[in-house]
């Protein structure tokens, strides 16, 4: 299957939902080599901040945590789709006692989620290793979100056109989580909502648009998010 432009095999439902997604060839002023620079600069210049001021004394206390509350490695690592579809390890602190099921999401009250698990999930700390990635090239700070990839292999076979959604760097945070679109995607309409915002950000994208979520988005810790969990 070609995962840049998978056939669809659900049109008719998407469109009942009320959304209609084209192939057409994204437009972006990311391609743009001053773009990218800029893009990029930003990537390194707040990742490495992050890592410095906050990572470095975050990291042993969460580690201990993470020991504490069950057996198993403090970070968790998954295969996921970056640039251009290419694969990469993202990195996340665990959250769930170590178990033998492979790519099944977070659910509401999920009981392979640990005490301390759920705090850090509620808060989006389980989400601070991936500035390790954003600091290799791998992700960026905002882009679209990057999904397991058995996940965005389904995916992609109910919304056409939905693996173009890297043909920028997946992110730390994007459009879409501060516009709802947070946890789990267990509905045809939450894939959907998510794959029309990170197409509107791709095509729309701009330095401003992406200090504007990076803000949002911390704004949005502080506060908490129900769909966090």
């Amino acid at each position: 299957m070609n995962l840049l432009y998978p056939n669809t095999i659900a049109r008719k439902t998407i469109e009942d939902y009320g959304y209609k997604v084209s192939n057409t060839p994204y437009k972006t002023s990311l391609n743009r080599p001053s773009s990218k620079i800029t893009k990029r600069l930003f990537d390194i210049v707040f990742s490495l901040a992050i890592i410095v001021f906050v990572f470095s004394w975050l990291f042993p206390i969460v580690a201990i945590l993470i020991k504490l509350s069950s057996k198993g490695p403090v970070f968790f690592k998954q295969k996921r789709h970056g640039l251009n579809n290419t694969m990469f390890n993202c990195l996340k602190f665990r959250t769930m006692r170590v178990n033998k099921v492979q790519g099944k999401q977070a659910s509401k009250n999920d009981p392979r989620v640990t005490p301390i698990g759920r705090i850090l999930r509620k808060t989006s700390i389980d989400e601070f290793p991936q500035f390790i990635n954003v600091l290799l090239g791998d992700m960026s700070v905002v882009g679209p979100r990057p999904h397991f990839y058995k996940h965005n292999e389904e995916f992609a076979k109910h919304v056409d056109g939905f693996m173009t959604r890297h043909l920028v760097k997946p992110g730390v945070t994007g459009l879409a989580q501060t516009r709802g679109y947070r946890g789990e995607t267990n509905t045809l309409q939450s894939v959907t909502g998510r794959f029309k915002l990170d197409r509107f950000y791709i095509e729309n994208w701009t330095f401003g648009m992406d200090l504007k979520i990076t803000f949002n988005t911390f704004f949005g810790m502080i506060l908490g998010d129900k769909s966090a969990y």
